[in-house]
């Protein structure tokens, strides 16, 4: 069974012997974070517990202090160590607040449970996470399936990828187009919106998020204003909600506005944003018009492969650090600008829509430090796009 690289870092976590803080793994849904836990305790030589609050009656913090009292009656009164997986964490009321005190309680006492948590909603787990357990975590990101992992795992061609994207458990449905596009909507888009965003109870409009999502997925790969999507949008309210709106699915991984980059912040928030899907079969699935008819328009496959690099340097971001946005200046345009440290990364990508290309020149002329890196094309120094949605590319010297 296939095993994406972050199986090790977690069983290499699970095993060190002087690493106290609790391991969370964190993603979108549907990115095989569950499967992960499983591989990587297959892998340890350890007493473990695995236990999620989907299997509880009621996922109350007494049945998370009993799971955890269980883990500590493991280590034979603290003679050897346990590895203690919760996952699904955030459906316990209150969890970040019963953790908190459970792992400070084994911190005093010397007992070595050592606790890994988990679960669907990454935007909640996210939320806890900054409420109570500041430094007390380290992080371990799933983010979508590159290429090459969808290639070893499940045969996908470049071409199978740019239209079914990087989730796994819905390449299973991959000879079905419709299946797989119900799929996709029903168990991934859905749920995200209805238990993720809106179980913040930020939301005062949910069919305005839904529309939100679905317009978004639309148009990525677009520079979409704010005041156009008041127009397109009913019950749309001000730039201001929408705003919010967009920040929380992105929050979520599903959809993103990116920021015009300027070397001044204040400048980049009032820019308009160029929606971004997380994963291509976010925009696939949404708008249904089945990979024929992305076959046959240049248009429609130039905002596809633009939103294949997008989502895989959404992907890359958090992981090496560095901020994405885009460039505009009258018609001249660079796709993305990846800013790391006072290192840029221009990106400019050659995917069938070459016709409103251009800009890149202006923008090195301004920015004399960036790397120049064009993704597909035949021009001389440009890398596949086979290459580059395998995350072979690197972005800075």
């Amino acid at each position: 069974m296939f095993q994406r690289h972050q199986v090790q870092t977690i069983a290499s976590r699970m095993s060190e012997l002087e690493n106290p803080l609790i391991q969370v793994v964190v993603g979108p849904r549907q990115t095989g974070k569950s499967t992960m836990l499983a591989q990587a305790l297959d892998q340890i030589d350890l007493e473990h517990s695995y236990v999620s609050s989907d299997e509880a009656i009621v996922p109350s913090a007494e049945w998370l202090q009993t799971e955890w009292q269980q883990a500590r009656n493991m280590t034979g009164g603290g003679e050897r160590p346990v590895v203690l997986v919760v996952d699904e964490v955030q459906k316990v009321p209150h969890w970040p607040t019963v953790v908190k005190a459970l792992y400070d309680a084994d911190r005093r006492n010397g007992t070595p449970v050592r606790a890994v948590l988990s679960g669907s909603s990454s935007l909640l787990l996210h939320r806890g996470l900054g409420d109570s357990l500041m430094g007390r975590f380290e992080l371990i990101r799933s983010p979508h399936w590159s290429l090459e992992e969808c290639s070893q795992a499940f045969g996908y061609s470049l071409e199978d990828y740019l239209f079914f994207g990087g989730y796994p458990g819905a390449a299973r449905f991959a000879k079905d187009e419709k299946r797989w596009a119900a799929y996709v909507r029903d168990a991934i888009i859905e749920p995200t919106i209805s238990q993720d965003v809106l179980a913040l109870g930020q939301v005062r409009k949910p069919a305005l998020m839904r529309a939100l999502f679905r317009l978004g997925a639309t148009y990525s790969g677009q520079e979409l204003s704010y005041n156009k999507m008041l127009g397109q949008l009913q019950d749309a309210g001000n730039t201001t909600t929408l705003a919010h709106y967009l920040d929380l699915l992105g929050k979520a991984g599903i959809l993103c506005g990116l920021p015009k980059y300027d070397e001044k912040p204040v400048t980049r928030r009032k820019g308009s944003p160029r929606l971004m899907v997380y994963d291509t079969s976010l925009m696939t699935a949404t708008d249904g018009l089945g990979r024929s008819v992305y076959a046959a328009d240049s248009a429609r496959r130039g905002h596809l492969v633009e939103s294949a690099v997008g989502a895989r340097l959404l992907a890359r971001a958090p992981e090496e650090g560095f901020d994405l946005f885009w460039w505009r200046e009258g018609a001249d345009e660079v796709d993305f600008v990846a800013v790391r440290n006072g290192s840029i990364a221009a990106i400019e990508v050659k995917g069938g829509n070459e016709s409103r290309q251009g800009g890149m020149a202006k923008f090195l002329a301004r920015h004399p430090q960036a790397r120049r890196i064009v993704v597909g094309g035949s021009s001389s120094g440009a890398c596949t796009l086979d290459d580059f949605l395998r995350d072979r590319v690197p972005l800075f010297y």
